[in-house]
């Protein structure tokens, strides 16, 4: 009897498991889709639109701005700051302190940011398929993503993707703080002329500057 019921309980567990599966295989194809369509561009600029939302501490405030990015290398504005990296060092200007700090930058200290948003879901996620909407006509797909670590500062990523162009249209970030960020971007264009100056620093247009290397 118990040897039956053992056997129906793994068949039960079996089955479900079945679909899970497949609906994670399809999450990685889609995602894959848009990795190759993104590493495919020799540039791109978009701009942003984000929410940050946290209804226990009342807190509700919209940001926006807009960024370059160029294989590893990005020029990005973001909270008040301009960050750019050049493939070896990031430099964070602050205009209104009229500070900037140079560091090495380190993938494992980053969270999801613009600089990072067409790259981040590539490790460190399960994935699973998620609700499909139509979105001012377009059909986005979203994908489940949750961290693997468990001190992880996010809860669970749903990251919207446009079906038809294979872009990322948003992201609806819930961090276990209760915040929770939707992160949408907008005016998407590649392989555009971009100035060679937009990936570096000089430090003679910062003059009086208080410059802090790390």
């Amino acid at each position: 009897m118990r040897t039956l019921i053992a056997g129906i309980f793994m068949f039960f567990a079996f089955a479900k498991a079945i679909p899970a599966q497949a609906q994670s295989s399809k999450a990685d194809a889609l995602l894959k889709e848009v990795t190759a369509k993104y590493k495919s561009y020799n540039n791109l600029t978009f701009n942003y639109k984000a929410n940050l939302r946290n209804d226990k501490a009342k807190q509700n405030m919209d940001i926006q701005g807009d960024a370059i990015l160029s294989g590893e290398k990005y020029h990005v504005t973001f909270m008040g700051s301009t960050l750019i990296y050049d493939g070896s060092k990031l430099y964070n200007i602050n205009s209104e302190d009229e500070q900037v700090t140079i560091s090495s930058q380190s993938k494992n200290d980053m969270g999801i940011s613009p600089s990072n948003i067409l790259t981040f879901y590539e490790k460190g996620y399960t994935r699973s398929w998620d609700i499909e909407q139509n979105v001012r006509g377009r059909k986005v797909q979203y994908v489940k993503l949750v961290p693997i670590k468990s001190d992880s500062d996010y809860k669970q990523v749903l990251l919207g993707i446009d079906t038809n162009t294979k872009h990322i249209y948003n992201a609806i970030i819930t961090e276990r703080s209760g915040t929770v960020i939707t992160f949408t971007m907008s005016s998407l264009k590649t392989n555009t002329t971009i100035p060679k100056s937009s990936f570096s620093f000089n430090s003679k247009d910062y003059d009086g500057w208080d410059i802090e290397r790390l």
